[in-house]
């Protein structure tokens, strides 16, 4: 997908980030949702930094792991689309969870540019459905059930896309 370019920073580097396969599961996700032309730019933070964007752009005290913008001036051109990741957190929540720091740092990654591809996560059904999106693409590109461990995924062949 030569309309895709994906830029990965890493402020925080206390984490192993596999490059490729987060282009990658960028791009995956671009292809699925119809993103043909973007500019992608992932920032990889810890939790202090994360914690002073979060107060700068949403008023809100504490840190988070993920933040999205979308810088696009409108949806027809070029998208230009920018990702805050917390790799610490990403860290932190891998250990609790029981799977890789990389696994969650892919659903960081996902869930905000799936938010920035329209998805919203405020009401729970919406919720639900960008839930089940994220699994489904984590465990086809190889990171496994990361949201909802608890359910088995089956292929979305036949599945319509949200």
């Amino acid at each position: 997908m030569q309309g895709v370019t994906v830029h990965i920073i890493r402020d925080f580097k206390n984490i192993p980030c596999p490059r490729r396969k987060l282009i990658k599961l960028i791009r995956v996700i671009c292809k699925r949702f119809r993103l043909t032309k973007a500019t992608i730019s992932v920032a990889i933070v810890g939790n202090r930094r994360m914690r002073k964007l979060n107060i700068e752009f949403l008023n809100h005290k504490n840190f988070t792991d993920c933040l999205a913008f979308d810088l696009s001036e409108n949806k027809i051109a070029p998208r230009l689309l920018e990702l805050v990741v917390n790799g610490e957190r990403a860290k932190t929540q891998a250990v609790k969870r029981g799977h890789s720091p990389q696994a969650e740092l892919a659903l960081y990654i996902t869930h905000g540019l799936l938010h920035n591809l329209g998805f919203d996560d405020l009401q729970p059904k919406k919720a639900k459905i960008m839930h089940r999106i994220e699994d489904e693409i984590l465990q086809q590109q190889g990171f496994g059930l990361v949201y909802d461990k608890k359910r088995k995924i089956v292929s979305n062949k036949r599945r319509q896309k949200c």
